[in-house]
């Protein structure tokens, strides 16, 4: 299998299938500091990063903007001095996708960019 984070997002659909526990299980190796949640009945993946300060946080959550849009997939972002928590699902399915895992992976690639 490819690395998840050289990957393309694809459309994702309501009638999408959402990522089986065993996909789950597979994928999760790969992004080893994302944490499954659960969050108002809806399978996530979160991660916090820490930075030195503010504007450090900023400039990344900046950046995961940046790959969103380039991405069309979205997440959850909360900023706040020295930390930005990032989480992703699929809204169009109510839970993970392929899409979010690809996507993590991008997200982490970002601090070595």
């Amino acid at each position: 299998m490819s690395e998840l984070k050289e990957m393309k997002c694809e459309a994702c659909h309501a009638d999408a299938p959402k990522v089986s526990d065993q996909e789950l299980a597979e994928l999760i190796r790969e992004i080893p500091d994302w944490a499954p949640i659960v969050r108002d009945n809806v399978m996530q993946l979160e991660r916090v990063y820490k930075f030195k300060n503010f504007k450090l946080a900023l400039a990344f959550t900046n950046k995961l903007a940046e790959l969103a849009e380039a991405e069309f997939h979205h997440p959850g972002i909360f900023l706040e001095w020295g930390k930005v928590t990032v989480t992703w699902w699929s809204h169009a399915i109510g839970g993970l996708h392929k899409n979010d895992f690809i996507m993590a992976a991008k997200t982490d690639q970002l601090l070595n960019d």
